[in-house]
């Protein structure tokens, strides 16, 4: 049986490839949200990653923009990406598809073990299960950067979907009680509309966290979409014009509810 995630992925990158059949080579050259990149960018950089994962070594390549990259992660991303940019959208894309379908069975060949071996990843040391899961946010969140790009809305809901908003929800104790410095006997509740939606209670007890039954009086509630969520905790949508295109609305204290919005970017 194929580990869960595994198939969260399956279902980001089918999604990914289903959007990038649709586009024209003037949309894959579009700008995006992440500074210098453009739609096809976003793609390159996925593969990029996955092969890197594999142990293929960066091309030696100069990066044209570098005034947005600040370590040397950064810098092995632009070359991956800088190698691709004089390709078409749609060899990108094919490239992606080889990349994917080696990389997925190479993944489903896995062992319960392996899956369970503890390594380095971007979270830490953790499960390489882990590791996966945080592939999955990531592609998912690139693919969002690329569909808001061309105008195309899309894949919000589903497993690959609920897996990415709860690893966003993971980090909301830390922004509410640390970053936006909620006081002890607080707590914030998101509501969020949409498929893969609902209710995150934040209650601040000597610590902020996350909580299963929300309280009867919060002291604020943040009311969005699941699209605005993610956006705000992956760093693509700036929170003031979020509050000022009213996204994100307040039942409650709304200097505690703007402070938490300013400080949702978790992710960059």
């Amino acid at each position: 049986m194929t580990d869960p995630v595994i198939d969260d992925l399956d279902e980001v990158w089918r999604s990914i490839v289903d959007l990038g059949e649709q586009l024209s080579e003037e949309e894959w050259k579009r700008p995006t949200d992440l500074p210098a990149w453009t739609v096809q960018d976003n793609l390159s950089h996925i593969i990029g990653t996955e092969r890197m994962m594999r142990g293929e070594p960066a091309p030696d390549v100069s990066p044209a923009v570098t005034d947005h990259v600040h370590n040397p992660i950064g810098e092995m991303n632009e070359r991956w990406v800088e190698a691709r940019r004089a390709r078409s959208g749609a060899a990108v894309l094919d490239e992606f598809r080889v990349v994917a379908a080696e990389r997925l069975a190479e993944y489903r060949a896995l062992s319960p073990a392996e899956l369970d071996a503890v390594g380095p990843t971007p979270v830490g040391d953790a499960p390489f299960r882990e590791y996966l899961a945080v592939r999955v946010m990531d592609s998912w969140t690139h693919e969002q950067d690329m569909r808001r790009a061309v105008g195309r809305p899309g894949h919000l809901e589903g497993p690959a979907v609920a897996l990415s908003i709860g690893r966003v929800t993971r980090a909301m104790p830390m922004v509410v009680g640390r970053r936006a410095g909620a006081p002890d006997g607080a707590s914030v509740v998101f509501v969020l509309a949409g498929p893969e939606g609902g209710v995150v209670p934040v209650v601040v007890d000597g610590r902020a966290s996350v909580v299963a039954t929300p309280p009867a009086d919060p002291t604020v509630e943040l009311h969005l979409d699941v699209e605005t969520y993610a956006a705000l905790g992956m760093g693509r949508l700036d929170p003031n014009e979020a509050l000022a295109q009213g996204r994100v609305t307040f039942v409650g204290d709304a200097d505690l509810g703007r402070a938490v919005v300013t400080s949702m970017k978790f992710m960059i």
